[in-house]
């Protein structure tokens, strides 16, 4: 389970992680290589905000590993400027939560960088999943995503696995091809150029997972994914398989047809993403995941002074992604390899105390 804490521009962002197995070996250098993942300011096509992102475990962990404790780490917020946000305060910026947390929240909320609601407290995500995929490494499950989609360019192709691992982290988009990575970078350079933003689509595999996670009905593998992804903020879509695709489909096209290959059972093709009936099937999960363009745009927009309650027009200073989804990629792999392990310990295929 895990508990987030923290505000964009607080302190820092923590997470809690309760019902890890003990004897999982776990340094602060596991978390942080997964951080640095999502790191802002590491290429020209994010935010400049400057931030470390210094892993810092207080508890959970003795000699190297984890002890079945309640494990917190935190990062601190060190590169904050709220100048900006305090100028706003009253006047609710287009395509963000400031209205409706203000009306929530009685204006209580903080409401700098966005607060809670800001895609900096999926720091926490980032940590949990950190500590997620090291424990479905010791059943051979590998988590794995990348960028499909920026704007109008996609990848249309099917990629391999070993092109994910290979290529993702070797250009700014997270793209596994190197030739429509480039384009997704001019493309947003040039709308970055515009003052405006794109959104996209991320894709992620999961590989080895067996058959039969899943708790059906209400808590089946398809809704929790769902579900945890949804708590991603910018995220408008979640489509497992072929997804909408299947709309277009007739039955014989979208059935995937079962096979004996090396004394295992599989399937011809995989429409269904790895699950059937809220269960995993043994084939590989596929989840895409459709992420709105940035929010925080340089254009001129209509908005309205709540102190006076009158329109007026906004042009946003500050530091954001013009696109966010590069920075996305390790956190739906985070949300997705939660979810695997929660599956995956209610049924015991991983125990309460690992070996070494």
């Amino acid at each position: 389970m895990l508990t987030c804490f923290g505000e964009s521009h607080g302190k820092c962002i923590g997470a809690v992680i309760d019902g890890c197995p003990a004897g999982l070996p776990l340094s602060e250098k596991d978390i942080q290589q997964e951080l640095d993942k999502r790191r802002p300011g590491a290429s020209k096509i994010s935010t400049p905000r400057r931030e470390k992102y210094l892993a810092e475990i207080l508890s959970g962990i003795y000699n190297g590993f984890t002890t079945g404790a309640p494990i917190c780490i935190l990062v601190q917020n060190l590169d904050v400027d709220s100048r900006p946000y305090k100028l706003i305060k009253n006047r609710p910026r287009p395509g963000h939560a400031d209205y409706s947390a203000r009306v929530r929240y009685g204006g209580f909320n903080d409401f700098r960088g966005g607060g809670r609601f800001s895609a900096r407290v999926t720091i926490a995500y980032t940590i949990a999943g950190a500590i997620a995929k090291k424990i479905l490494n010791t059943i051979n499950i590998e988590v794995l995503a990348h960028t499909t989609q920026i704007g109008p360019i996609r990848l249309s192709k099917k990629i391999a696995s070993e092109e994910i691992r290979k290529n993702v982290y070797q250009n700014t988009v997270r793209c596994a091809d190197p030739e429509i990575a480039r384009l997704m970078e001019n493309e947003v350079l040039k709308v970055m150029n515009e003052e405006d933003s794109l959104g996209g689509i991320v894709e992620c595999i999961a590989l080895s997972v067996p058959a039969g996670l899943g708790d059906p009905i209400f808590d089946t593998l398809d809704a929790d994914l769902a579900k945890m992804v949804f708590n991603i903020p910018a995220v408008k879509g979640v489509e497992v398989g072929a997804g909408f695709g299947v709309a277009s489909l007739k039955g014989s096209e979208n059935n995937d047809q079962f096979i004996i290959d090396e004394n295992r059972v599989t399937a011809l093709t995989n429409n269904a993403g790895g699950i059937l009936g809220g269960l995993s099937t043994g084939m590989p999960i596929v989840v895409r995941v459709a992420f709105k363009p940035t929010s925080s745009i340089a254009k001129k927009q209509k908005t309205v002074d709540l102190s006076q309650m009158k329109e007026v027009e906004m042009k946003l200073s500050g530091r954001y992604d013009p696109c966010i989804v590069p920075r996305a990629v390790p956190i739906v792999e985070s949300c997705v390899a939660m979810v695997l392990v929660d599956h995956a310990i209610r049924l015991n295929i991983i125990p309460k105390v690992l070996q070494e």
